[in-house]
């Protein structure tokens, strides 16, 4: 068991309330940012939607004071499954972003980047005072 120190559960809480603002953005605004993001509407839907269940994985983890350091490295894996998956749609051959589409993915890329980054930093200090 990894224990959730100060930084670590900062850096996961920070996440999943922006994971979640972000999921509920996607799910409700799918249809009125898809035509200035120059994305499927159904894209933003199913990427919110798919929030849902890592906002809830991270609560739960916060719900203790320690937890699997294979929880911890899976949702830093997420993370960065994320980024790439969303460089892939901002300059990907499969979708055709608008250059406000490809700010967007790619500022929300890199905050996601950030947090997995934090939560390593986090990881090694708890395990460094363990």
């Amino acid at each position: 068991m990894t224990a959730l120190n100060s930084y670590l559960r900062k850096a996961l809480l920070a996440d999943a309330i922006v994971s979640g603002v972000a999921s509920a953005g996607m799910i409700a605004g799918s249809a009125l940012v898809a035509a200035p993001f120059g994305l499927p509407a159904e894209l933003l839907l199913w990427a919110g939607i798919a929030c849902a269940p890592f906002v809830a994985l991270i609560a739960f983890v916060l719900k203790g004071e320690a937890a699997p350091a294979g929880v911890i490295f899976a949702i830093i894996a997420i993370n960065i499954a994320w980024v790439l998956a969303s460089l892939f749609v901002a300059f990907g051959p499969m979708f055709a972003p608008t250059l406000i589409g490809k700010v967007f993915v790619t500022a929300q890329a890199a905050t996601v980047a950030l947090f997995a980054e934090l939560q390593i930093i986090g990881l090694r200090r708890a395990r460094a005072t363990a």
